[in-house]
């Protein structure tokens, strides 16, 4: 048999079997580990406790997801640059530079550029290089005129004309931010912004043409704005004048007809009005001239005379009227300016001055800008060193931690917290440590409700900032969990947030509650139900009161007097209103007459009786029943709340089984591979409930302490009363002294039953008749 290329150790917590990571060997050998077995194949850059920075280095594709092949690589370059990956288990941030490599030339790299780094930020004869020495550098390189990043502030050219060139790109092709934090342009931007300012430079010169500038003057272009101001209205005049010409009715229909001009009288007008403004611009008549100053409708003289001003009299000269063949001649001659216009580029170079493109290309600040970008980017080298020394840094401090919650999540299931873990959650008496932050509550319940647990979303607000959350409660009861409730927030950072709940996933919490649920919904029914026919009495009640306070003022008006007597109403006054009619009263002897009288009803006391005789029977059967089990009694009463509460803790148990953790973090975009359990045990410790401290002491006494009530002074009731009937029907004379049985102290005979359902004896002989 092939031995094993190397010796994993796996752990099973919470029902999850779980690889072991320990050593630097065991991370250079992952790549042999069966993709099957880690816990995730796939994680957001971002909504960890993974530092971002770290996860978008080892994030090459930049699709702001981790994969294994990512996670892979980063281990690879590790081991290039260090002897032995052990020392990313210990504790702290910060690479000594004795674990550095110096064989092998990633190693050689990374130490020369790690003592470049340590020399600049003036600790030269540090042996050991953190995250902020880096990010010291970093900054200080970043601040420099050129460094590395092929994007060129407007403060890195020292000629004013050509920072101006460069504004100039960046209000045309829109900017980049420098490693600096100024915004600048890069090769690209540079190379199409000169590309679009000779295609507009060469728009412009066509414009500069007779054959387009037919005005002169630049006045072109207010000349043909005033012919399309009227052109349609133009075309409708003299198209109704040639229809006129071809049929002499038409310059009548073709004109106002008197309900129009009939509509427009009942309101104020003015020139603007829409229903003046859809008239004719003129009066038609066959094949009639336009006349330019006099004669047109009030809507659009103006326009009228501000075209025969700029287009007609510079194109035709002065006139008083605008022939069709006139107007098509100006037409003509404004239609290579409507083409030349048409054609102008839609480029970002538009928002920028001709007199500016003109300074950009014969200044030659192409070549000027990209000779900058040039020397910029001839830096680049340098600042990968930088990044390839922050990147191992990184991955020396935050490796561990990811591969902990990616691999395995023994973090979770550590008890130190899982990196999707957004916080804890207080609210109900009760923390909650499995909380994840949401971006859509309802696309995560959509997916997160497969995983069986008791799920609560909350939105959460702090000076102004909001956040939505989920939360399981993995232990307690729901009894005051709904919507609406507040709690309060601590994230990782340790900062609070008011939380209130906004929709619940239920599922079982613990089989505890599930044990008492039969009990707290056989309450929950009954005082529903007393609530209910409560309601019903008081209806009731109040009915009665109403009819007869009805009744009292009906009798307290009397019999109506007669017309003319004294309180009669008046002739001619409204009669009042007729009074209720009075009940006959019932005949002698008759049931209703006997009803007031009779105060027990026969047949519903005996039926009362029978009732109560029948609990009793039932409720000393069941505990007879119990009595003969003698020390077996304990087993019975468990067997009775078995029945009661098994098929519900059988449920809930079923459930607890399934609690996956899942789909929870599937919903926030990762790829958990296979099924992470939350067992039962795991689950309880995954939200703590309220408990007083160790050593403290408690005062019973409550000042305002409400009533107790008696139920020992009920149980012993009851209890006696039970026992006092058993010992009635002769159950317990077997175990009881002669001289104390129900038999001997009732003077019962044996052959009589214990009820008194003896067989009465038959009665005497009639008498012998007389002789």
């Amino acid at each position: 048999m092939k031995k094993p290329k190397h010796t994993w150790t796996f752990r099973k917590s919470g029902g999850v079997d779980q690889v072991v990571l320990k050593s630097g060997e065991d991370l250079l050998k992952l790549h042999e580990l069966d993709l099957k077995l880690w816990l995730a194949l796939a994680c957001p850059t971002k909504g960890t406790e993974i530092d971002e920075e770290t996860l978008k280095l080892i994030d090459t594709d930049h699709d702001s997801r981790i994969r294994p092949p990512e996670i892979l690589a980063a281990i690879e370059s590790c081991g290039e640059v260090f002897k032995s990956l052990d020392f990313f288990f210990k504790k702290g941030a910060s690479v000594p530079l004795s674990e550095v490599d110096e064989d092998h030339e990633a190693g050689q790299r990374f130490l020369r550029s790690a003592e470049r780094v340590l020399a600049d930020v003036g600790k030269r004869d540090e042996k050991e290089i953190c995250l902020d020495d880096v990010a010291a550098m970093g900054k200080a390189f970043a601040a420099t005129r050129f460094n590395g990043d092929g994007i060129v502030p407007a403060d890195a050219a020292t000629e004013p004309e050509t920072q101006a060139a460069i504004e100039d790109v960046m209000t045309a092709q829109g900017s980049l931010l420098d490693r600096s934090g100024k915004q600048g342009v890069d090769r690209e931007r540079v190379e199409t912004f000169a590309k679009h300012a000779d295609e507009l430079l060469a728009w412009y010169v066509e414009g500069d043409s007779e054959t387009v500038n037919v005005v002169g003057n630049g006045k072109t272009k207010l000349a043909f704005d005033a012919l399309v101001a009227v052109e349609e209205k133009l075309v409708d005049f003299y198209t109704r004048g040639r229809l006129a010409a071809f049929d002499a009715r038409g310059a009548t229909a073709l004109n106002p007809a008197d309900a129009d001009l009939q509509s427009l009288t009942s309101k104020t007008l003015s020139s603007k009005d829409d229903g003046v403004e859809r008239l004719p611009i003129a009066h038609v008549e066959a094949l009639r001239a336009l006349p330019l100053s006099s004669g047109l409708n009030p809507a659009w003289a103006e326009r009228v005379q501000t075209f025969a001003k700029v287009a007609v009299e510079p194109i035709l000269g002065a006139r008083s009227e605008l022939k069709e063949s006139d107007f098509q001649t100006i037409v003509a001659k404004l239609e290579p300016f409507r083409k030349w216009s048409a054609a102008k580029p839609t480029t970002g170079a538009v928002a920028v001055a001709r007199e500016r493109l003109s300074s950009f290309v014969d200044g030659g600040f192409k070549n000027k800008i990209l000779d900058l970008v040039e020397q910029d980017l001839a830096l680049a080298p340098d600042y990968e060193k930088i990044t390839a020394v922050e990147k191992a840094v990184r991955l020396r401090r935050d490796l561990v931690p990811l591969l902990r919650n990616f691999v395995n999540f023994s973090d979770f299931y550590g008890g130190r917290g899982g990196a999707f873990q957004a916080g804890t959650l207080y609210l109900d008496g009760r923390s909650c440590d499995l909380v994840v932050f949401v971006q859509d509550a309802g696309k995560h319940a959509a997916l997160a409700g497969l995983s069986k647990a008791y799920l609560t979303y909350c939105d959460c607000m702090r000076e102004g900032e909001k956040v939505a959350i989920a939360a399981a409660f993995t232990a307690g009861d729901v009894d005051n969990l709904m919507v609406g409730r507040n709690g309060v927030f601590y994230d990782r950072k340790g900062r609070d947030w008011d939380a209130t709940i906004t929709s619940i996933i239920s599922n079982p919490i613990s089989i505890r509650q599930a044990f008492w649920t039969p009990y707290k919904r056989l309450i929950h029914l009954i005082e529903e139900q007393v609530a209910k026919r409560a309601a019903e009495k008081e209806k009731a009640s109040s009915e009665r009161v109403d009819a007869a306070a009805l009744a009292t003022v009906n009798s307290a008006q009397g019999p109506t007097p007669a017309p003319g007597a004294p309180g009669a109403a008046a002739p001619g006054a409204p009669a009042p209103a007729p009074a209720a009619p009075a009940v006959p009263p019932a005949a002698p002897g008759t049931a209703a007459a006997a009803e007031p009288s009779r105060k027990l009803d026969v047949g519903m006391l005996a039926a009362l009786s029978i009732a109560i005789a029948g609990v009793a029977t039932f409720l000393s059967g069941i505990l007879m029943m119990f009595l003969d089990l003698g020390i077996w009694m304990p087993v019975g009463i468990a067997g009775v709340l078995l029945a009661i509460s098994g098929p519900s803790m059988l449920i809930a148990w079923l459930k607890l089984r399934q609690r996956n953790l899942g789909p929870i973090l599937d919903a926030n975009g990762w790829a958990v591979n296979g099924r992470v359990r939350i067992n039962i045990p795991f689950g309880g410790s995954l939200t703590s409930l309220a408990k007083l401290p160790e050593g403290s002491t408690h005062t019973l006494a409550d000042p305002y302490a409400e009533k107790p009530t008696p139920w020992i002074r009920y149980v012993v009731f009851f209890v006696l009363l039970m026992l006092g009937l058993v010992w009635i029907l002769g159950k317990a004379d077997p175990y009881l002294p002669d001289s104390v049985r129900s038999d001997e102290v009732l003077h019962r005979t044996h052959d009589a039953k214990p009820d008194g359902s003896a067989k009465p004896a038959d009665s005497a002989a009639p008498p012998a008749p007389a002789k």
